[in-house]
């Protein structure tokens, strides 16, 4: 609990930094939207549920299923401060499923996070505009806290934990090219990638902690106000 604190008491004095950087900006940001296609590495699931199976500590591997309702998306306000840095508020609806496999050999009815890990992060973003001034490519950073729906019940008697919870920092990362269509609006295709630290609890008293790392190539579009 010590270490978890502490690593979420380093990436919120990160992101309340960033946020304080980005508030400075006088300019009406850009706003992006996109949807993607996303997956995610193998966790070690840890926790415990008196009211269920007890202790538990198994690897679990997950389903993105991008573009079952509700997608994988993200929304984006990039504030530039310069030609090329700005700074980016990220919301990022990133989601894992429970494998057949991994619930299979674990025992749970329910493991999931499909209405979203929900990743919101705050950080620094560059850009290189080409000399035609149309194709941009641009790589960001960013931390925060991960917002997940937690859905998870440990065995068929058990209760069923269905809710939105603060649980955890994330940081984020992404880079990618924008083409301008004209001065107002841009597309552009990109890889992201997240990794967030989980620790819900459960209904019952319980708790489930775990690390997950998701990856996803998007593509969006972008209106610029300025």
């Amino acid at each position: 609990m010590t270490t978890r604190l502490a690593r979420f008491s380093f990436v919120s004095a990160i992101t309340v930094t960033a946020i304080f950087g980005a508030t400075q900006a006088l300019a009406a940001p850009d706003i992006s939207v996109y949807l993607g296609f996303q997956q995610a590495g193998n966790s070690d699931i840890n926790g415990n549920d008196p009211a269920g199976v007890g202790a538990f500590s198994f690897p679990a591997s997950w389903d993105g299923k991008s573009f079952e309702a509700p997608p994988h998306y993200g929304i984006r306000a990039t504030w530039w401060q310069t030609e090329r840095f700005g700074w980016a508020v990220d919301f990022n609806h990133t989601k894992i499923y429970g494998s057949d496999s991994t619930l299979a050999s674990s025992g749970f009815s329910t493991l999931e996070f499909t209405d979203g890990l929900n990743n919101l992060t705050v950080g620094p973003v560059w850009r290189w505009p080409t000399a035609d001034g149309r194709w941009t490519p641009y790589a960001g950073v960013g931390a925060g806290i991960v917002i997940p729906h937690v859905e998870v019940q440990t065995a068929a008697a058990a209760p069923e934990t269905l809710g939105y919870q603060v649980a955890g920092p994330s940081v984020a990362w992404n880079a990618g090219i924008q083409y301008a269509v004209n001065d107002r609006w841009a597309i552009f295709g990109e890889y992201k990638g997240t990794y967030s630290w989980i620790d819900a609890d459960l209904d019952g008293g319980g708790s489930i902690d775990f690390e997950v790392d998701t990856h996803a190539i998007n593509f969006g579009v972008t209106y610029r106000f300025n």
